[in-house]
């Protein structure tokens, strides 16, 4: 079960994607460096409150399913009890859509293809950085069983 609901939010973080995109990559500018985002800025391509506007929104579809729903899944769905099974069963989660995210959409989709391309930026690539995705591994391998640890600890203290 676990492994369907890792692939079902990776699948969610994969529609946010697609359908932020769907009018061309700076509808997902957000997750650009920002040499990126102040280029498309100075391009005319979109605007700063467009970018403020967009990151609220995404940051609401990405992060309230991770800290809510995934939890509640995990514990009313799979009926997970105690602590560790709680942590075991939300890191898991966690590490299926985080390995999803660096491999597929990091490192293939943005980086291997032109789907991220935006036109005027291309001397600004790799958009990802090598920094920037060292950041994202450590928060996948390390952050995310982190997150689930705490979420699991706060879950214990309210089940007790």
């Amino acid at each position: 079960m676990v492994v369907l609901e890792g692939i079902a939010y990776s699948f969610w973080m994969l529609l946010i994607c697609v359908v932020g995109i769907a009018d061309g990559p700076m509808g997902m500018v957000v997750f650009y460096e920002q040499d990126v985002k102040d280029r498309v800025v100075e391009l005319g391509l979109t605007t700063k409150e467009k970018i403020r506007r967009t990151s609220t929104i995404v940051t609401l579809l990405l992060f309230v399913p991770m800290f809510t729903v995934i939890p509640s899944v995990v514990c009313l769905l799979n009926g997970a009890e105690g602590f560790w099974d709680r942590t075991l069963q939300i890191g898991a989660i966690y590490l299926i859509a985080g390995l999803f995210d660096r491999l597929f959409i990091d490192w293939y989709w943005v980086g291997r293809t032109k789907a991220w391309l935006i036109p005027g930026t291309e001397d600004l690539k790799p958009y990802i950085p090598r920094k920037t995705a060292a950041g994202k591994w450590l928060g996948t391998v390390v952050g995310f069983p982190i997150l689930a640890l705490i979420l699991s600890g706060v879950i214990q203290l309210f089940t007790k």
